[in-house]
């Protein structure tokens, strides 16, 4: 999808070791891609402080719209590495810090976060794709949550699935480990879009699109408040739901968007 053509510039995250992650930045879109498929894209220490160095950097541009997670084969995520979780206390304290920080990261993005994923989506690899904003994924992607056949229930990712699917799917998947299908994940809301595998780069680049199109401020606006409101109770969530609005009435691309309505015209949004 962005890495077509030789006008496109692809770098790497020179700050940090940078095996495991590439990216590419052009018309809005920033795309960060796994690309450790050796060890399966697994969510290493290395791999999570990439991907989060990643996402924050370019957060204060305002030509930044959207940011795409993908992998490179035929794996999107293992999971985390479990040469690092076995036998150190520190370690492991480390690791799982790490992946709650990234988790925050997504949520705390003021741009969305697209999960594209083509093939597997396992353990915490299934929690990075279930934390991001939407989830397109190929017709022969699979998710599951495996841990527990190895001795370690998936509890962080459980986080995840709690608060994007129902109950009864996201235990079947938490106490047995059987992975579901990219259909079955999206009749259960795990997923937002399903495609055949050639067509996932062109769905992917439809909703870019559609987010490009939008105020850039209104759209953090809501992404923020969005992730605000599901804490409260639904009496209190509009409550607070009418003062955001208020508030977003405020905003100088919303009074454009309003009256360029009124004049049937393109809105001209500040970024």
């Amino acid at each position: 999808m962005f890495l077509k053509g030789k006008s496109i510039t692809t770098f790497l995250n020179k700050s940090l070791s940078t095996a495991s992650v590439k990216t590419d930045f052009k018309n809005g879109i920033k795309e960060i891609i796994m690309c450790n498929s050796k060890a399966r894209n697994t969510l290493s220490i290395e791999m999570m402080e990439n991907l989060i160095h990643n996402i924050k950097h370019d957060q204060d541009n305002s030509n930044l719209r959207v940011i795409v997670i993908s992998g490179e084969g035929p794996v999107f995520s293992a999971g985390h590495n479990l040469k690092e979780l076995s036998n150190n206390k520190e370690k492991q304290i480390e690791c799982f810090n790490l992946a709650s920080d990234l988790m925050r990261t997504i949520i705390d993005a003021p741009v969305p976060i697209i999960a594209k994923v083509n093939g597997i989506a396992a353990a915490a690899g299934c929690q990075l794709a279930a934390q991001c904003d939407l989830v397109i994924c190929s017709s022969h992607s699979q998710f599951s949550t495996p841990g527990a056949n190895v001795g370690i229930f998936c509890s962080t990712p459980g986080v995840a699935l709690a608060r994007s699917i129902n109950k009864l799917p996201a235990l079947y998947m938490l106490l047995t480990g059987l992975p579901i299908s990219a259909e079955e994940a999206y009749r259960t809301g795990l997923v937002t879009k399903v495609c055949p595998p050639e067509k996932l780069d062109e769905e992917v680049t439809v909703i870019c699109k559609a987010i490009l199109n939008k105020s850039r401020d209104v759209i953090e606006l809501g992404k923020k408040f969005y992730y605000k409101q599901v804490q409260y109770e639904t009496k209190k969530a509009y409550d607070l739901a009418g003062e955001k609005m208020i508030e977003n009435l405020q905003l100088p691309d919303c009074k454009e968007g309003i009256q360029s309505f009124i004049e049937k015209r393109k809105p001209q949004w500040s970024k």
